[in-house]
């Protein structure tokens, strides 16, 4: 193809009178770039896999949280690109880790939070980055806080998807008078609202929030405070509905009354059932932030940097925020929601209720201590 032609050709593209597809197959850049990427894939960056389902394949899986993503950028996705997401939901990260310990997870996209990289760097589980194929990903645009636990030793192992807290979500026309404390909810646990509360599946925020109700660290591994909150889960446990993770459906059908929540859980109930009412402990709890990694295992690598890419793009990221109610950190996105969804006090928190929040510590993933209390905990 002579240039005269070739420009002719791509202003056809770019005018939209002829498909990506039939551009690359004219010029025979389709071929050229199956090529490349056959014999070194990194040099192609993520953008360049768009619409060409032979050079990332027709699938990508992904492990992640209950609610968390919008099915239509998924589907907008596969639409683009040809690869189909496969979803896997946990509820811990506790679960997560296991499983790619494991290995044969299949996972080419995973979601961790923050306090769990550094043990994933040090296991060897996930790689560090390369940014140049998420051009979407803009250090400058989050606050520090929320992605600086995505590097570890100068290099990028994972980068920022969402941040929030953890909190109480609850049902006002059947719990009088409100909740505004943990203290409060494992009080009302025993009593008002026995046999209608849900306990995270999930040791870092059940244990946790047990020791709120004493005044400690959401973090501690101090023996005597460990105690003291498994004596509250065990005495706790005959009195509750569920230990789950995945707090909407009983919330939503009656059958419970009280969660420990994520933001977006308590986003997406109050949206749907205005009755459903969130609140932060005032004694403190967790603040996290989650991020998109890649496992050293991943098998459609192509496919997971362009997904990432895709979900940080600003507009696609507005969907998922619309859709899962948890902030994203991203400035640029804050710039696309409606001001009720920045005025939103469950997205959103005081100043004053998030001081009193902590990062979860990474010892606690790995602590023995605490892995035991879970499982006697669950097994009372």
């Amino acid at each position: 193809m002579d240039s005269k032609t070739f420009i002719k050709t791509m202003r056809s593209w770019e005018n939209g009178s002829i498909t990506r597809r039939d551009f690359l197959g004219k010029t025979g850049l389709g071929l050229a770039m199956a090529v490349v990427a056959s014999n070194a894939p990194g040099l192609l960056t993520a953008n360049a896999y768009a619409g060409d389902s032979t050079l990332i394949g027709d699938r990508m899986t992904l492990a992640t949280w209950p609610n968390y993503h919008s099915q239509e950028n998924f589907e907008a996705f596969a639409k683009s690109t040809g690869a189909r997401v496969q979803m896997n939901v946990f509820g811990s990260n506790e679960e997560m880790l296991a499983k790619l310990q494991a290995g044969g997870s299949g996972w080419d996209v995973f979601v961790p939070t923050n306090y769990t990289i550094d043990t994933y760097v040090r296991l060897g589980l996930i790689e560090p980055l390369d940014l140049s194929r998420i051009p979407n990903f803009d250090p400058a645009a989050f606050e520090h806080r929320f992605m600086a636990q995505g590097t570890v030793d100068g290099k990028v192992y994972a980068v920022p998807k969402n941040w929030g807290t953890t909190g109480i979500v609850y049902d006002s026309g059947r719990i009088k008078g409100g909740v505004d404390s943990w203290r409060q909810f494992w009080d009302l646990t025993l009593t008002t609202a026995s046999g209608r509360t849900i306990v995270h599946d999930y040791q870092l925020t059940a244990i946790g929030n047990a020791l709120k109700y004493f005044g400690y660290s959401f973090n501690s591994l101090d023996p005597k405070e460990l105690e003291a909150a498994e004596g509250l889960l065990i005495k706790a446990k005959p009195h509750l509905f569920a230990i789950s993770s995945d707090v909407q459906p009983s919330l939503r059908n009656g059958d419970a009354w009280m969660a420990m929540s994520w933001t977006g859980d308590a986003s997406q109930l109050h949206r749907d059932l205005p009755e459903m009412a969130f609140v932060l402990g005032k004694e403190g709890g967790e603040l996290w932030s989650d991020f998109f990694a890649i496992p050293k295992s991943a098998q459609h690598r192509d496919a997971a940097y362009a997904f990432i890419n895709y979900l940080l793009d600003p507009q696609r990221n507005k969907l998922e925020v619309e859709s899962h109610g948890y902030p994203s950190g991203d400035k640029r996105v804050d710039a696309l929601l409606p001001k009720e969804m920045l005025n939103d006090p469950i997205m959103y928190p005081a100043a004053e209720r998030l001081s009193a929040l902590e990062f979860g510590a990474a010892a606690t993933l790995t602590s023995p201590t605490r892995a035991e209390l879970m499982a006697r905990f669950k097994a009372a």
